[in-house]
């Protein structure tokens, strides 16, 4: 039977095609919700019969945050091959910003949060869960990022049975102490200088380098100019806005859990309340972006520049961080 298709026809189905990618890509650039914390540790612990532990809480952040990465609208887009996900860059920057708190977080847990002192073992489920989180994020068959993700997830399921003692799963440790949160908070601190930098970089400055400032005999392994230009391509100025968007957004729940776990901790050391203020100025950097393109204009300009705003709420967070770590590191 042959089939004949006009040419108004086949531009139809072309247009219906079109629209239905662009449809489906919108909804899944759409960016999740909050996490409750408090509410998904209460499931948690009564779907295990068990009651919350330190150390439960972070865990259980830890998990939802990286099963968000694989369970929301469209699930792991950053590794598509196929449209709409092809075409999508905001959506993956997105994601690979909340995979790197997931990454910073796995790494402090495995090297501190779980381990008593330094000479003391490292816990065989956050070992096998946290080097898996550090496959290449675009990795899409051989493993599949989305595989090996889904089993660095399962061990930390595994780790939290175990903090909990339910049968059949190795003892597990958190220990919630000022040294181990400012080992975590160090960590944070460079990620979001970074992003930082990164934005502020939207509009061109130039910058002294100050690389070696403050030691008269530091070296380096190659000289650099004394005056830089730092700018971001205007090609990757949506993709470091959403990229710092993701990392906020994961940063935020993993906080709300740290509070509650190190909840002895803050009150001793009388820094509750900053890191209350850091949570509210990464809840701030999560504001509707109501343009429908993340604009650039210059700082005083007619248009908004939308990555100096967001460096603003990242810089103010990271400068209450620095301000956290100094309230920890005293007796």
């Amino acid at each position: 039977m042959k089939l004949n298709l006009s040419t108004r026809t086949i531009s139809l189905i072309v247009a219906g095609i079109f629209i239905f990618f662009y449809g489906l890509g919108v909804y899944w650039s759409i960016e999740p919700d909050s996490i409750d914390i408090k509410k998904e540790v209460t499931m948690a612990a009564q779907a295990e019969n068990v009651a919350p532990v330190v150390g439960y809480t972070t865990t259980t952040a830890l998990i939802k945050v990286a099963e968000t990465l694989l369970n929301k609208p469209g699930g792991y887009l950053a590794n598509d091959a196929l449209p709409p996900s092809v075409f999508l860059d905001n959506m993956p920057a997105w994601e690979f910003g909340v995979l790197e708190m997931v990454r910073d977080m796995a790494l402090v847990m495995r090297k501190d949060f779980s381990r008593s002192q330094s000479q003391s073992l490292v816990n065989e489920h956050l070992k096998e869960a946290q080097p898996r989180f550090n496959i290449n994020h675009k990795n899409w068959a051989m493993p599949s990022a989305e595989s090996e993700y889904s089993k660095a997830i399962k061990s930390l399921y595994n780790y939290r049975a175990g903090l909990v003692n339910i049968k059949g799963q190795e003892k597990a440790q958190f220990y919630a102490r000022a040294d181990n949160l400012r080992a975590y908070i160090e960590e944070v601190q460079k990620r979001l200088g970074s992003y930082s930098h990164r934005l502020s970089s939207s509009v061109g400055r130039d910058q002294i380098n100050t690389d070696l400032a403050g030691d008269s005999k530091a070296q380096q392994s190659s000289s650099a100019a004394s005056q830089l230009q730092l700018k971001t391509s205007w090609w990757q100025i949506d993709d470091v806005f959403y990229e710092a968007r993701g990392a906020s957004w994961a940063l935020l729940q993993l906080l709300k859990a740290v509070e509650i776990d190190f909840d002895s901790v803050l009150t001793n050391k009388n820094a509750k309340i900053s890191l209350q203020q850091i949570i509210r100025e990464l809840e701030a950097s999560q504001q509707t972006l109501w343009s429908p393109m993340v604009l650039n204009g210059d700082g005083f300009g007619v248009l908004a520049n939308h990555s100096l705003v967001m460096a603003n709420y990242i810089s103010r967070a990271n400068a209450a961080l620095i301000d956290l770590n100094e309230l920890l590191s005293k007796g």
